[in-house]
């Protein structure tokens, strides 16, 4: 037997730990953290640790199915598989167009540079009517827009400088259990420690006393208050006359339009709104100011409520005027390093602005951020009739009968499809619906290069990986299945003719058009690259896995004063004013709640679980875990509950069951629902299948007046609803 040790990195989530495999005669038998690596440093969490139990699952799907006539699934070779789904895509295309087609995928995509740029080639073969829905939408869409608004691009994602900053202020994000999201810092416990030890503080402001609030000091807020509370801050800090209004000057346009704007939002006003006295909102905004280096962090919470794109625009609003944006410290910007950087970033961000302008959905009439659309309108997408409605799906690394509002109506409208094919590690409770099934590579049968990340590491750092083994079965990259299935298909659009001469072109060179081509050249040009060799010693992808196996810091910080280069409006100004946003600021005083529902849902994620995916995984499982709500103690007192009963939560839009678990690390009022449960033996996953649990968005709505209009996000959090003990 040969055993050896790979140095690699984890791509579960954003962190990116570095990790040691172990190869046994080409067999993945084990994972650990990579003590040499130069930022994560011997740390990885148990979802990464088991991640071999992944690779290495008997119920993981290693070869091509095809639904039989039973109902089930049968083998099929990958020729025939991808011949018919080839010829039956075209015949759609033929017959009803680009908009007959569609794709989702989840988060996990995003880990995968060549699935992603794959996916993009694919989607510029096909044309602007090609529908794309993405897991953003649950989860991040509403950060895009608000840097589009605020910077002109929506790629200027500004990140909390944790290793110098003294105050750290995270709302609606845990990251002790999260690792950071929009924020690539492994190790991220012990680099807010750090904050604690060199005498500043980490203040959590979350309706739950998560594991990261725990950890340090926890102020309460009721769900969906957020927006309330930021624009409360900013009304201290310009009504006390706090602000460098000579430095707001230099920086931003709007700055008195905003102070207009925060003008209504006194602390007393918000005060019920928040549940946050008006004295602890003058000192947090008095701390934010004063302290020298400060920084206000928000995540998923803040994304996910009625005005999300409001609240991440404020976040940002927030370190701005408090002095804390583009500072050491502060709230800071990551740059690639690439020749011509900000004329390639003013070009881009004109394109993705136009792009958000005059692309719409067919329902709902939302805006396309990135390309792509809001999911929680999917179902409908495919039911619907008319021009651009969905006769084709594909997905591929995701699960969102699980993860998008109202997964019944989905999994009602796949049923109506002509055709369905899933790319994965498993047939989970979407991909049961499918025509094929086709097997995906794990992210250890790849190899990879953090390209999304890149600007988002407080410490600037490089480390791509080669593949750590080979496929398992007759797995391939996502990247590969979705090249084969291009080279197959035959229609005739200008995008696929100007892919089909690009390819040509390159062969004439030896060269084949490909995600890992594209990636080297962005290494090469980038921070520290090679320069194709103007540069000696640079890096590449090459350069990258041979000589730096375990990575490669570029520097210890980021660099401060770089707005101007990342802000691509004229002169590099931020830009406050912008009626979109006083519009969701009027909605705030229009809030109303239902009546007969007067508790709140907000969500809330596990240490051992990664949405849906890995909830067939025995290490994380252990223990016959089940899911179970929160609940304030004071609240199950009024309701007759107690601590493991069974409850029935219902909202307007649809009921759940499962046990609660009674606690006082909650605000009162508030029940917390944690999500990715759900599996109900449609998938092919027995594990996740024992362990049930209730799907939570069953509890929300998937109405187009119900999602969240700049950037199409669904609304999961802060959603009004009752609970009472179930009868059984």
């Amino acid at each position: 037997m040969t055993s050896e040790h790979k140095p690699t990195f984890c791509r579960i989530c954003e962190p990116l730990c570095g990790m040691i495999a172990t190869v046994e005669d080409g067999r993945l038998t084990a994972l650990r953290p990579d003590k040499d690596h130069p930022i994560s440093a011997g740390f990885a969490c148990q979802k990464g640790i088991a991640f071999s139990e992944i690779v290495n699952d008997p119920d993981r799907v290693t070869e091509p199915l095809r639904r039989s006539a039973d109902g089930g699934f049968e083998p099929i070779g990958w020729d025939e598989a991808m011949t018919d789904i080839a010829a039956r895509l075209t015949d759609i295309h033929r017959r009803h167009g680009s908009g007959a087609i569609g794709w989702y995928y989840g988060n996990p995509g995003a880990f995968s540079y060549s699935h992603t740029l794959s996916l993009n080639t694919l989607m510029f073969g096909f044309g602007p009517k090609f529908h794309v829905f993405t897991a953003g939408s649950q989860d991040v869409n509403n950060r895009f827009v608000a840097s589009q608004l605020l910077y002109g691009s929506p790629l200027a994602l500004p990140v909390p400088d944790v290793l110098r900053t003294d105050l750290l202020v995270v709302i609606g994000a845990n990251p002790v259990v999260s690792h950071g999201s929009v924020l690539t810092v492994p190790r991220i416990k012990d680099r807010m420690q750090d904050i604690v030890k060199r005498g500043g503080r980490v203040l959590v402001i979350d309706p739950r006393k998560t594991e990261t609030a725990a950890a340090f000091e926890w102020l309460g807020i009721v769900p969906d208050g957020d927006a309330y509370l930021l624009l409360s801050l900013l009304n201290v800090m310009f009504g006390e006359n706090l602000v460098d209004r000579t430095r707001l000057a230099r920086q931003a346009d709007g700055g008195v339009w905003l102070e207009r704007l925060a003008a209504p939002f006194s602390p007393e006003a918000t005060a019920p709104r928040t549940g946050i006295g008006p004295d602890t909102v003058r000192s947090l905004a008095r701390d934010l100011v004063r302290t020298e280096r400060a920084a206000v962090y928000g995540r998923v919470g803040t994304s996910i409520g009625e005005n999300g794109t409001l609240t991440t625009y404020l976040l940002d609003a927030v370190n701005l005027v408090a002095g804390n944006l583009d500072v050491a410290g502060g709230s800071m910007f990551g740059r690639f390093g690439l020749p011509g950087e900000r004329w390639l970033g003013k070009a881009g961000a004109a394109l993705l602005r136009s792009t958000y302008a005059r692309r719409r959905s067919r329902i709902g009439d939302f805006p396309s951020v990135l390309g792509s659309e809001p999911a929680a309108v999917m179902a409908k997408e495919i039911t619907t009739p008319g021009s651009g409605q969905v006769k084709a799906l594909l997905v591929s690394a995701g699960n969102p009968v699980l993860s998008v509002p109202n997964g019944e109506e989905l999994e009602t409208a796949l049923e109506s499809l002509e055709l369905m094919v899933g790319i994965d590690l498993y047939v989970n409770e979407t991909l049961a619906h499918c025509d094929y099934v086709l097997p995906a590579a794990s992210m250890y049968e790849r190899d990879d290069f953090p390209l999304p990340f890149q600007t988002l590491q407080p410490t600037p750092f490089r480390q791509a990986t080669e593949a750590v083994i080979a496929p398992v079965g007759q797995a391939r990259p996502e990247w590969e299945i979705i090249d084969d299935l291009t080279s197959r298909l035959r229609r005739r659009t200008p995008g696929f003719a100007m892919l089909t001469a690009v390819r040509k072109a390159l062969s004439l060179f030896g060269v084949r058009l490909s995600p890992r081509l594209l990636v080297d050249a962005v290494i090469r040009l980038g921070e520290a690259g090679d320069r194709f060799g103007l540069r000696r010693g640079g890096l590449s992808f090459g350069r990258l896995t041979a000589d730096h196996p375990h990575g490669v810091v570029l520097a210890p910080h980021l660099r401060d004063g770089v707005l101007k280069d990342v802000v691509v409006y004229r002169g590099g100004r931020v830009r406050l004013r912008h009626d979109d946003i006083a519009a969701e600021v009027d909605k705030l005083a229009h809030r109303e709640a239902p009546e007969g529902y007067p508790l709140r849902l907000i969500g809330m994620r596990e240490a051992r679980s990664e949405n849906s995916w890995m909830h067939n995984a025995p290490l994380l499982m252990r223990g016959e875990r089940t899911q179970h709500a929160r609940m304030h103690v004071d609240d199950a007192a009024a309701a007759n509950i107690v601590d493991g009963d069974v409850v029935r939560i219902a909202s307007q839009h649809g009921e759940i069951e499962l046990p609660v678990t009674v606690t006082k690390d909650i605000v009162a009022g508030v029940v917390a629902v944690p999500h990715g449960w759900g599996h109900k033996g449609t998938g092919g996953w027995r594990l996740a299948n024992r362990a049930g649990g209730a799907n939570v968005n069953k509890l929300m709505s998937s109405n187009p007046e119900d999602i969240e209009r700049l950037a199409g996000m669904a609304r999961l959090t802060g959603v009004p609803i009752r609970v009472e003990r179930a009868a059984s």
